[in-house]
């Protein structure tokens, strides 16, 4: 469904002191420097699948995004979206794709969102019959009810964020591309745009490639991710490969009935974090039996659970082994 190969995205970013002379002086001379926003990755998705395109800041996500939804052309490389070239912009592309962002709104501000849903109708020609099964399934989904009677402005962030999710699927795109489209969210809306996207995936089986910086985002809805920094790819596959390789150890969380002291939890494993009533140990995944025998031995534990290291941490720690086998191999 995408296919990307050797995709670079140059910038030509120009700079200035600030100032009144250095104004005078870029009129006639402005240094400048290459930003190389991407630079030559190559990933393929197949159809229906569901993929976390992650990365810190400047890494190149929302670049990517915009170059597969055909908003940039890119400076070398070549990428097709469903057999089509982006750039191209041609009527049958448009309307099998959707690029939400979470920073930025197609609502109309001043206007009940049915209005934008009744505009996008028509921009892509939708039947009226489809649209309204359309909608009855959006509203059934998201749980629209009044909300798109109101006027935008009216709407707090989360009921903005179903709606303008709604207006984008009004032509029943198969690709969705999605840039932080629970940013600024609470926790109860995360939650249920996360579901909301799941349930429309798995039902219309949509192709979906999320960038997010809330880890819970990707956990949640992507099996598989790919991983970019300062432009170049850093990883790309299974998500639980990806933790198993970086940061194979086991968190083991104690709930504790009492609280212990610090001296106690000596031995079973590195201490994470210690509070009155919980203990939470790093621990060696062959290990985790030993350690979760001897502490029900020792220690007042009312429960337990043993988790994966945080996906935040994973990344992390991925991002400093790429930077530093990028400085290896640019010293040798």
């Amino acid at each position: 469904m995408i296919s990307v190969h050797g995709l670079r995205k140059y910038y030509q970013v120009h700079r200035r002191e600030p100032g009144l002379k250095a104004a005078l002086r870029s009129v006639f001379s402005r240094p400048s420097s290459l930003v190389k926003a991407v630079d030559g990755i190559d990933f393929d998705i197949r159809p229906g699948e569901r993929v976390g395109f992650l990365g810190p800041n400047g890494a190149g996500k929302t670049t990517t995004l915009k170059v597969l939804s055909g908003l940039l052309y890119p400076s070398e490389g070549e990428v097709r979206v469903d057999g089509h070239v982006p750039q191209r912009r041609e009527a049958e592309f448009l309307e099998k794709i959707m690029l939400v962002m979470g920073q930025k709104q197609q609502l109309l501000w001043d206007l009940p969102p049915a209005e934008t849903f009744e505009l996008n109708r028509a921009i892509y020609e939708v039947p009226l019959a489809q649209y309204r099964q359309t909608m009855r399934e959006l509203d059934e989904l998201l749980e629209l009810g009044e909300l798109v009677t109101k006027p935008t402005r009216q709407l707090s962030l989360g009921e903005r964020m179903k709606c303008e999710l709604a207006a984008a699927l009004i032509h029943r795109p198969r690709v969705l591309f999605m840039d932080e489209p629970t940013i600024g969210l609470d926790v109860s809306m995360q939650v249920t745009l996360r579901q909301f996207i799941k349930r429309y995936n798995e039902q219309t089986g949509a192709t979906l490639l999320l960038t997010s910086h809330y880890m819970d985002d990707v956990t949640a809805l992507c099996p598989r991710v790919i991983v970019i920094d300062k432009g170049h790819l850093s990883y790309d596959g299974d998500l639980n490969a990806l933790v198993q390789r970086v940061r194979p150890e086991k968190r083991v969380v104690f709930h504790l009935s009492t609280p212990v002291e610090a001296a106690a939890l000596v031995g079973l494993g590195k201490v994470v974090s210690h509070e009155p009533g919980t203990a939470v140990l790093q621990v060696d995944q062959g290990a985790v039996n030993a350690t979760i025998s001897r502490a029900l031995a020792t220690l007042p534990v009312r429960d337990l659970t043993v988790e994966n290291a945080p996906l935040e941490e994973v990344m992390s720690e991925l991002f400093s082994r790429s930077r530093a086998a990028a400085a290896a191999g640019a010293s040798a």
